[in-house]
């Protein structure tokens, strides 16, 4: 009877926890008393660097921006995790690596920041193989069989 117990209790504590949400932070955005200490029009892109340390990525041109970005994500049991809080914060400088501009968006902004696309477009969708395969029997040219170079 003692081993029933325990082991219904241990249930009991399992199935508690694994129902359990828990939290997941990724990343580093600087707090608004952080990016206060930052002068705009003084300050420059290796200035704010060094102050709070190599960012999530960067523009495409080195003399674009850089980027911090932070997120906070929910695990609920056999869910996917969601993302429940994200910080932005972008940091434009000019031509020079001056810095010219700070703001920072959240999800509540509803801003769209698309850091990374890489799109290839492959011309073949809704093309079977077979398709594919027998397409190319009429691009055949007689020349290029018989040619002796």
């Amino acid at each position: 009877m003692h081993l029933f117990k325990a082991t219904v209790i241990a249930a009991a504590v399992f199935t508690v926890t694994a129902c359990s949400e828990r939290f997941r932070n990724h990343g580093y955005a600087p707090t608004d008393g952080d990016l206060a200490e930052v002068a705009v029009g003084v300050d420059t892109r290796d200035s704010v660097i060094e102050r709070f340390g190599p960012p999530t990525t960067g523009g495409v041109r080195t003399d674009s921006g850089i980027y911090y970005v932070q997120s906070q994500f929910r695990l609920y049991a056999y869910q996917a995790p969601s993302e429940i809080d994200r910080e932005v914060v972008a940091i434009s400088t000019d031509a020079d690596g001056v810095v010219s501009n700070i703001e920072r968006f959240t999800l509540e902004d509803g801003q769209v920041v698309a850091l990374s696309r890489r799109v290839t477009d492959s011309n073949i969708e809704g093309v079977s193989f077979l398709r594919q395969l027998l397409g190319n029997l009429g691009n055949l040219d007689a020349g290029s069989l018989l040619d002796d170079a």
